[in-house]
């Protein structure tokens, strides 16, 4: 599928029809001499990421949409003693691999959700913030959502009474794009600024979840009203967004950073949409300094 066909897919009310599949093992054999004439949109596509599909599986321990993950800090240790655990909603398509090299330095658990790590159908956004707090644990917990998780964030924080503090990495539900040219316009001036080493995993997760999961669950959060839920979030929130982030423009986090009682902005110069993983330090500070 082409980078056109699949913000069309998002614009319309259909699931993106499958493509031919173009591999070296036990299906047609890839006419290179063909594919170096391809847009480089139509090779991503149609062959580098059929060929990564042998790499996306699902992460060890995955159960129900909840993917436990503790890595350096114990997550039950840091319960007993009180101490609020991260837990991480993550953005469009992407999984636990979005947040590795953040959850390296402060721990905490991830939770997949249909378009988020895992395939199926999204529910209303409600939905989907029951299916988070059903695996927030005892508590308390610092929520930590990135750029499509943070409508179903902030869904979740301004009722459950676990949620001590917020963290919204490059919230991208800016209501001006819900039209087609907009969103297509931001997304590619967006990619064209992050590095290109990070798009091997971007893809693989992409892939894990689909294209058909990720149409559905844009459909759902990009129609929230994330300001007005947080207006009524009544614990402190932190929105963070890269200087060269055009998902995420200054106006719109600045709007978002003011609407929530306890809100304010950070921006990092320099920096893009995939700030878990390109300025994994820079988030680690932050979550440690609401937790």
């Amino acid at each position: 599928m082409s980078t056109g066909a699949f913000f069309s897919c998002l614009a319309a009310k259909r699931p993106p029809k499958p493509e031919p599949t173009m591999t070296t093992r036990g299906r047609r054999p890839v006419d290179w001499v063909a594919v170096v004439t391809l847009p480089p949109d139509v090779v991503m596509m149609t062959v580098i990421l059929p060929l990564l599909r042998s790499f996306a599986r699902p992460p060890s321990g995955a159960r129900g949409g909840v993917v436990p993950h503790t890595v350096g800090i114990q997550v039950s240790s840091l319960e007993a003693n009180g101490v609020p655990t991260p837990v991480w909603v993550p953005g469009l398509g992407l999984g636990a691999l979005s947040s590795a090299r953040v959850r390296r330095l402060v721990g905490g658990r991830v939770v997949l959700l249909p378009g988020a790590g895992r395939s199926g159908r999204a529910g209303p956004v409600a939905e989907l913030a029951a299916r988070v707090q059903a695996a927030l644990g005892p508590g308390p917990v610092v929520l930590v959502g990135h750029s499509q998780g943070c409508p179903v964030v902030a869904a979740v924080a301004e009722r459950d009474p676990r949620v001590v503090a917020v963290l919204l990495l490059g919230p991208s539900a800016d209501p001006r794009m819900r039209r087609l040219r907009v969103l297509a316009g931001r997304w590619l001036r967006t990619a064209a600024g992050e590095p290109w080493r990070q798009a091997p995993q971007i893809a693989v997760q992409w892939l894990r979840t689909g294209p058909p999961a990720m149409v559905r669950l844009w459909r759902r959060t990009s129609v929230d009203a994330i300001d007005e839920r947080l207006r009524r979030v009544g614990v402190p929130v932190v929105v963070v967004r890269g200087s060269r982030d055009a998902l995420c423009p200054h106006d719109w986090a600045a709007h978002l950073a003011g609407s929530a009682p306890q809100g304010r902005l950070v921006e990092l110069p320099g920096a893009g949409h995939m700030t878990p993983h390109t300025r994994p330090d820079e988030i680690a500070a932050l979550v440690r300094e609401l937790m």
